[in-house]
């Protein structure tokens, strides 16, 4: 039988810190590439920067509604989350990062050595031969239900990286009900409207993001263009290295990194109950040539068996489900 250990990805990390030029399986086609960060056009308009302790207002919820349906995403300040429990998780994350790889890898998300599970330490399933890898590791776990969380999985090391993770995951699942009522009143349905689509016990799962430096960022990304799945995600950014970006119109802008500022974007299953009206965008991480970066998403989606569809209050005649 042939040899499969191409399926068993290599961590990037330590690839990072033994090579002068990335291997083919990160390069991008040529159509893909990053180039230059300078590439990415100066913004159209800026990014609406919300005040989500003033989402009841007329102005601020008008703000809400441009960057939805302009960028998909905008950012979160005013938020109800401590800079210093941002801070404390993201220097924790680091520590975790930055342990030695025997240590990250006893919480693996591979059994027996090649077997790929959703949660844990590691990068994301090699599907094909030909699979372009990310140039970034992450570890990700399951934090929503409180009472499906697999403890196991969740690093003991630095001692309060636990903790400070509950902690934060109760402050951005309340962030997240607050933004789905804000969207509801917006659109003119009841404000429980997709809260109760979710059925009251919404998955999330933590995912943190290591991207090391690259010697060639502009043949390699951190993070390959997509939009997300789920209902919504809570990004929190690294704020002294920047990378993240999102399209529109065809072309990639630069997302600013602001401490202690949240990017919230919307997901494919948010599209879908909204009818398309708020669209989920289009975004990639490229990487950096010097300087390491971290990130921690939080994504929020509706339970696994759930059948997702337009809000009712959203469809008409003249607006039939999309």
């Amino acid at each position: 039988m042939a040899s499969e250990s191409w399926k068993v990805p290599t961590p990037v990390k330590e690839l990072a810190a033994l090579v002068e030029e990335p291997p083919s399986r990160f390069v991008q086609r040529e159509e893909d590439r990053p180039g230059s960060l300078m590439l990415a056009a100066d913004m159209p308009d800026p990014l609406p920067i919300v005040d989500l302790d003033k989402l009841s207002t007329a102005d601020e919820a008008a703000k809400l509604r441009s960057a939805l349906q302009t960028w998909g995403l905008f950012l979160a300040t005013i938020h109800g989350i401590d800079a210093s429990l941002m801070e404390d998780l993201m220097k924790a994350s680091r520590e975790f990062f930055n342990q030695p790889l025997q240590e990250r890898q006893k919480y693996s998300n591979l059994r027996e050595g090649s077997r790929f599970q959703l949660e844990g330490y590691g990068s994301d399933p090699v599907i094909a031969q030909d699979h372009i890898h990310d140039w970034s590791d992450h570890l990700q776990l399951k934090v929503e239900p409180e009472d499906e969380r697999n403890l196991d999985q969740w690093p003991n090391h630095p001692e309060s990286f636990r903790d400070l993770l509950h902690e934060y995951a109760t402050k951005t699942k309340a962030i997240m009900e607050k933004i789905l009522r804000a969207m509801a009143k917006i659109l003119e349905l009841d404000e429980e409207d997709f809260i109760n689509q979710i059925c009251g016990r919404p998955q999330a799962y933590a995912r943190f993001n290591y991207y090391p430096p690259c010697p060639r960022p502009e043949l390699v990304l951190s993070i390959k263009a997509h939009s997300d799945a789920p209902l919504l995600t809570v990004l929190l950014v690294d704020p002294e290295v920047g990378g993240l970006q999102v399209q529109r119109d065809n072309k990639w802008f630069n997302v600013p990194s602001i401490p202690h500022t949240l990017v919230i974007n919307l997901g494919d299953s948010f599209e879908v109950m909204n009818n398309g009206i708020f669209k989920s965008p289009v975004h990639r991480v490229v990487t950096n040539a010097e300087k390491e970066r971290i990130s921690l998403a939080m994504t929020y989606t509706v339970e696994r068996d759930s059948v997702l569809e337009p809000a009712a209050g959203l469809l008409d005649e003249k607006r039939p489900a999309r």
